[in-house]
């Protein structure tokens, strides 16, 4: 191609050079056009060759990438069926792609999306499915979690809480020691304590015997609620250890009623996945009434479990969703039997989501409620504050007349910067908006409800909810969003309140009462 390129040029120069014009030329014309035609032809067979090439290159790169994607794609999904809890560390749009690749239906919030994925997985929680996506703890726990052995017997070590404020600064050293104030229950002196973050996160885990049970925290020495973790800690402020801030027990003339309440996350998850039992929550606590929330049962589901959920439990009330199949739900079980039931408000607009059940004892009535989540871009903030918190409140003073109220469920509030690890970072998140702790005051503790948690520990640093994203609950960066809310006139009757963090099969952990009759 160069060389006929060169001799059309060579022609040209020879024409000019030699003055040939008319019929001296004209031999030569023939020859200049069949070169000319030449260099024409060969450019485009050059061109397409290009072209073509290009093409081929670009359709076995796209092959290749097809294929990288396939087999990432299957590889995702192994992972994920190997260690389910890297569902909770995706964001709402990876977790709707990888349904689609699954066949999975992906609708609903990213706690449909996540219980979706692990009913399709069949995850066990006890088996070589490994860890379910409630229960993220730190490493050296994973090994205990996965396995349901016999309870085991901890080697106890820590004698007091350690308090670590956390406050945010980049330039500070992981391994620096820091000078803090630390406060135990017993002493009422403040006394410096250094301590090294690091040490504090490289936890020694002792265990003799059988792993403890999946779904509860396995030693003292991992109880990360015992650390205070607040980037705005006020002075008197001190973390919450059940162990020594419990008042001793009631003696056994005294009576009294125990009501667990615990918002479950989906209790058929919990159930199949997770590898801890309601059963083994009453075997523990001994407890008269267990009132549950988020229970995402559908009323054909309720009866096959009800039966098999709790011996000895022969009294038990399920609400179940009909505008949103799978969502909401609450449910009380009791030994005692009550004397009458009522579900929801009594308000239509509010009593489609399965979100309230009322039990009237000899006493008091007790009401377990799962209060609407404002949602995401505080879509449903509105409906929450001016419809249905008035409506809840109202609901409870009516009650009230005729005997003292007991409230209790996954209220959906932070009312307190206490009650929030980051209260600056989530001025505008759901469950703690100015509205929602403004309307909390307005519709509850202002009408004399009692927020019994509080009134027992005032300074006490405590949360029952903690965020999958993030390892919330291993750093103890969580939200009080669950509780008891008594009457003042019953308020003297309550013996003890109290949270058991250790208990980490949900995101949420259960909260107790004990109240003497």
């Amino acid at each position: 191609m160069p060389l006929l390129l060169r001799g059309a040029s060579l022609l040209r120069i020879y024409q000019c050079s030699c003055g040939l014009r008319g019929a001296n030329f004209s031999s030569r014309k023939p020859v200049l056009t069949n070169l000319n035609f030449m260099r024409d032809g060969m450019r485009a067979t050059y061109s397409r060759k290009a072209v073509s090439k290009k093409t081929e290159i670009k359709n076995d790169e796209k092959s290749v990438i097809e294929e990288e994607d396939a087999a990432g794609s299957d590889l995702e999904i192994e992972r994920v069926k190997s260690d389910p809890s890297q569902l909770q560390s995706m964001t709402v749009k990876e977790l709707r792609e990888l349904t689609r690749r699954m066949g999975v239906s992906g609708k609903g919030t990213k706690k449909d999306l996540v219980s979706a994925l692990m009913d399709s997985l069949g995850v066990e929680g006890n088996g070589k499915g490994g860890k379910s996506s409630s229960e993220l703890v730190s490493p050296s726990e994973e090994p205990l979690k996965r396995k349901s052995g016999a309870s085991a017997v901890v080697e106890q070590n820590l004698e007091s809480s350690e308090v670590i404020s956390e406050t945010p600064s980049k330039k500070r050293s992981r391994t620096k020691q820091k000078s803090i104030k630390a406060t135990t229950l017993e002493e009422n002196s403040v006394s410096n304590v250094k301590i090294n973050k690091t040490s504090v996160q490289k936890e020694t885990l002792v265990v003799k015997g059988a792993a403890p049970k999946a779904g509860l925290c396995p030693n003292e020495n991992s109880e990360p609620w015992t650390v205070l973790v607040h980037k705005k800690p006020q002075a008197g402020w001190i973390p919450y250890n059940p162990k020594t801030m419990r008042p001793p027990p009631l003696s056994k003339d005294t009576r009294a009623l125990k009501i667990l309440s615990w918002n479950v996350n989906g209790l058929k998850a919990l159930l199949k996945s997770r590898g801890f039992s309601v059963q083994q929550l009453a075997e523990r606590e001994n407890f008269d009434v267990l009132c549950l929330q988020e229970t995402k049962m559908q009323e054909k589901d309720v009866e096959v479990i009800k039966d098999t959920l709790l011996d000895g439990y022969t009294n038990s009330f399920w609400t179940c969703s009909v505008s949103k199949l799978g969502y909401s739900g609450t449910a009380i079980i009791s030994r005692v039997k009550p004397l009458s039931i009522k579900y929801g408000l009594g308000v239509p607009d509010h009593d489609t989501e399965g979100r309230v059940v009322t039990v009237e004892f000899d006493d008091f009535y007790l009401l377990t409620a799962y209060v609407p989540n404002s949602g995401d871009g505080l879509r449903r903030l509105t409906y929450r504050v001016t419809e249905w918190d008035t409506s809840l409140g109202n609901y409870m003073k009516e009650l009230e007349k005729s005997k003292p109220v007991i409230l209790t469920g996954d209220l959906n509030c932070a009312h307190q910067e206490i009650d929030i690890h980051d209260p600056a970072g989530n001025r505008r998140s759901a469950g703690f908006t100015n509205e929602e702790r403004e309307s909390f005051e307005t519709n509850f503790l202002s009408k004399g409800f009692v927020d019994t948690f509080r009134k027992q520990h005032p300074n006490v640093v405590a949360y029952s909810y903690w965020g999958y994203r993030h390892n919330g609950r291993k750093t103890n960066k969580g939200w009080r969003l669950d509780y008891f809310l008594v009457s003042e006139s019953i308020v003297e009757k309550v013996h003890d309140s109290y949270i058991l963090p250790d208990i980490s099969a949900s995101d949420h952990s259960p909260l107790g009462l004990i109240l003497k009759l």
